[in-house]
C-alpha cells in the first residue's frame, strides 16, 4: 500500500473519531413502593372434634361416630354453612409397663361459611358435646382479590410518584425499565380456649368478632433516566 493510501486511511479514522456521536451510558435507578388496604374477614372456618377414651376401639367408634352424626344433623339446619368430614384417628394409650391400658379416638368436622352469625350459633350448640380445635376468620377469595387489586393500584401509583421525584430532582425524564408486583396478607386468628367444651348444657352462641386483615402490595423495579 502506498504512503498516500496510508495517509487517507488515517485521516478517515480521525474524522470518524471526531464526529462520531457520543453514547452516554443510561442511568438506571432501582426503587420500590408499598401499599396496604384493609379487607373484611367475611369468611369463617372452624374445626370441631369429638374425642373419647375407652377399653376397646369398637366402643370408641360407636361413641365418637354418634357424636359426629348428631353434629352433622344439627349442622344441616344451617344451609349457609358448608360441612366436611375431617381426619379420624384411633390410637392406644400405654401403661407404664408398655401394656395397652386403653384406647383413644378423635374425629373432626370442618365448617365454613360467610355467615358469621350462623357459625357462632352453630358452634354454641356443638360445644355442648364437641370441642373447637381451630377457628379462623379471613377474607373470602373474592374479597381478597378485590382488595389486592386496589392495593396494587395504590402501590404502582406510589412507585410512579417516587420515580417522578427522582427524575425531577435530576432534571431528567424517566421510563420504567422493569417492574414486579407481589401481594401478601396477615390474618389475625381469634383467641379461644383450644378444645374446651361448654360445661353448661345451654347452647349459647360462641362470640365472634370478624375484624379486618391487612392486604399488602409491593412494587419493585428499575427506571431509566434520560
Amino acid at each position: 500500500m502506498s504512503p498516500l493510501h496510508h495517509s487517507v486511511r488515517a485521516l478517515a479514522l480521525v474524522a470518524w473519531t471526531l464526529f462520531a456521536p457520543v453514547w452516554a451510558a443510561p442511568i438506571i435507578v432501582e426503587l420500590s413502593s408499598e401499599a396496604s388496604r384493609p379487607a373484611v374477614n367475611d369468611q369463617v372456618r372452624a374445626t370441631v372434634a369429638a374425642e373419647a377414651t375407652g377399653t376397646t376401639p369398637g366402643e370408641l367408634s360407636r361413641q365418637v361416630n354418634s357424636q359426629i352424626s348428631e353434629a352433622l344433623k344439627i349442622a344441616k339446619s344451617y344451609p349457609a354453612i358448608r360441612t366436611q368430614s375431617g381426619s379420624t384417628a384411633t390410637y392406644p394409650v400405654y401403661a407404664k409397663g408398655g401394656k395397652i391400658e386403653s384406647w383413644r379416638m378423635r374425629s373432626e368436622l370442618s365448617l365454613e361459611s360467610g355467615d358469621a352469625a350462623s357459625v357462632s350459633e352453630l358452634l354454641g350448640k356443638l360445644q355442648v358435646s364437641l370441642g373447637v380445635s381451630s377457628l379462623l376468620l379471613q377474607p373470602s377469595p373474592e374479597t381478597r382479590k378485590k382488595v389486592e387489586s386496589e392495593a396494587m393500584i395504590d402501590a404502582i401509583a406510589a412507585f410512579k410518584g417516587r420515580a417522578k421525584v427522582i427524575a425531577d430532582a435530576l432534571g431528567m425524564n424517566y421510563r420504567i425499565k422493569q417492574l414486579s408486583v407481589s401481594t401478601s396478607g396477615r390474618v389475625v386468628q381469634p383467641m379461644f380456649r383450644g378444645a374446651a367444651k361448654t360445661m353448661a348444657m345451654d347452647a349459647a352462641p360462641m362470640p365472634l368478632e370478624a375484624g379486618e386483615s391487612q392486604v399488602n402490595a409491593t412494587v419493585s423495579g428499575q427506571i431509566e433516566l434520560e
